[in-house]
């Protein structure tokens, strides 16, 4: 946990992303890196680029940043455009401008999956990882799963059942702060989202899971089971849900 931190984290000034954002450059990154990128390319063509690992400087403009001031700086700002500013080849980041790179919505899923490969490699075959939001499930036991209200954090509006596999959900009520703002930023235009509150992705992986979740917020579930093997669920902020046919939960009334 330690050695991904000390790469992706944006909130710690010697982590090489933090050296992303003072100086443009060629940086070899971790062997994780491959797959992020794939996946974070995928997932900025399905939303048109509005979901972006290039959102950090939009979260620090609005008071997200390193050293959780909460006091937005100015008005929101898009994120810069994929292409002028990044070439991402496998774990090699080539960067023609300082970037303040954000690899939240699908880096604690991969860390999950990396501390996955770590228990196994010792030897343990059941596990569940709880990364707060995100759970990995090696299949021992299947779990029933709380779904929380977007806007009553002790109450559920569901449940639903986690065999082996992740479950990962995002929510406008989680890194909330000041009027209106939180975590779940649109890169076209730096703006929290407004219409979704509440995401669940169900995937083979946490790091895919994960990402799904937020990508919920920008694109319909229909247009991701096109391109990824998922079962999700969104709320909308008229107090509506939408859910694939395959979603092995139940919502309450």
């Amino acid at each position: 946990m330690e050695e991904y931190d000390a790469v992706w984290s944006r909130f710690r000034s010697d982590s090489v992303v933090a050296g992303l954002a003072t100086r443009p450059g060629r940086y070899a990154m971790p062997e994780e890196a491959a797959g992020l990128g794939r996946l974070y390319r995928s997932l900025y063509r399905l939303s048109a680029g509005a979901m972006t690992p290039l959102i950090g400087g939009g979260l620090e403009q609005l008071g997200y940043d390193a050293r959780y001031s909460l006091h937005p700086q100015g008005e929101a700002i898009p994120a810069p455009a994929w292409d002028e500013v990044l070439d991402w080849q496998g774990n090699v980041l080539c960067t023609t401008a300082p970037v303040v790179l954000d690899v939240g919505a699908a880096g604690k899923g991969q860390l999950a999956d990396l501390l996955a490969d770590e228990l196994r490699s010792q030897g343990v075959a059941e596990y569940v990882i709880d990364a707060s939001g995100d759970l990995l499930n090696s299949g021992g036991s299947p779990l029933t799963v709380g779904l929380e209200h977007p806007y009553d954090a002790s109450r559920a509006i569901g449940t639903v059942e986690l065999g082996a596999g992740a479950l990962c959900a995002s929510a406008a009520n989680r890194r909330s702060w000041g009027d209106g703002l939180h975590h779940v930023l649109d890169g076209l235009t730096g703006v929290p989202v407004r219409t979704v509150v509440a995401t669940w992705a169900m995937a083979r992986t946490a790091m895919v899971s994960d990402a799904l979740a937020t990508a919920l917020f920008f694109v319909s579930g229909d247009v991701l089971e096109q391109e990824f093997e998922l079962s999700w669920l969104r709320v909308f902020s008229g107090g509506s849900a939408e859910y694939s046919a395959g979603f092995a939960g139940a919502l309450f009334e």
